[in-house]
């Protein structure tokens, strides 16, 4: 029963459908030398270190009526659903420029529930999910921020989406100085449910007064939008030709893509 409870099911112990369902999606996400496993590292190696090409979803967190809490910013009152939109389409911003095919979960004026948001994205067909939301919490002291990926009690982990979470954080802790409250799995519908390695990234307390400073300015969104770019291509870099963490800037990406692409012609004359 602790697995049903673990897995949003009610906790009967009876092996029913919706266990089997659970269990279905739970074996593509088992690591430690699992044959799934294997094929994960397998596709990121495959696919090489260039990120032009590669399907992102990017999913901004609320959305429609569900602005999440108002607050008063530089250019007056900013929502949460507002800051994770303008992040979200910064970041899409900048993963187009590179090249990325990308999508978002939603619509502005839409907010789907977490399994809804997975279904778009395995009907996409994406190489990766990343989720980006904003933590409330009745304690204004709560900061920081803090990134999530597949992962439960029993040892089951998405490698990639652990290795992804890990690069998330650490380029977003080193370019804003958010506390960092690290990388944990979680069996959430988002991270559960999709098909490809998928991330949420929490990015700070809309509650905490010095997070809710940070997030309503301009500059560091632009700060997570390159730190989420930046952890992205080092995940598929697979530490070549890598770069000290919080330094891989937004040209050096560019650079580097256009050095993959001569060689990768060079390579096929």
């Amino acid at each position: 029963m602790s697995y049903q409870r673990e897995y949003g099911l009610a906790p009967d112990g009876i092996c029913g459908p919706e266990t089997l369902r659970s269990l279905y999606f739970l074996s593509s996400r088992v690591s430690g030398g699992s044959p799934h496993a294997i094929r994960e590292e397998e596709l990121v190696r495959r696919s090489g270190p260039k990120l032009s090409g590669k399907r992102i979803i990017i999913d901004p967190g609320r959305g429609g009526a569900d602005h999440g809490l108002i607050t008063q910013g530089p250019a007056g009152p900013i929502s949460e659903g507002d800051v994770l939109w303008d992040l979200a389409s910064r970041l899409e911003g900048r993963m187009s420029a590179i090249g990325m095919e990308t999508f978002l979960s939603r619509p502005a004026n839409r907010s789907p529930s977490d399994a809804e948001r997975a279904a778009t994205a395995n009907a996409v067909g994406a190489d990766l999910m990343i989720s980006l939301r904003c933590e409330t919490q009745a304690s204004p002291s709560a900061n920081g921020v803090a990134s999530f990926h597949f992962g439960n009690s029993h040892g089951s982990v998405s490698t990639i989406g652990r290795n992804l979470a890990d690069f998330i954080q650490r380029e977003v802790v080193a370019r804003t100085g958010l506390r960092d409250c690290r990388t944990h799995g979680r069996t959430w519908d988002l991270l559960r449910l999709t098909r490809m390695p998928t991330v949420q990234v929490d990015i700070g307390y809309i509650t905490n007064p010095h997070d809710r400073e940070m997030l309503v300015s301009t500059q560091t969104r632009d700060a997570i939008a390159e730190g989420i770019l930046a952890a992205v291509k080092r995940l598929y870099l697979l530490g070549k030709n890598d770069r000290p963490t919080g330094t891989f800037t937004f040209a050096e990406l560019l650079a580097h893509e256009l050095s993959v692409e001569r060689a990768s012609r060079l390579g096929g004359s």
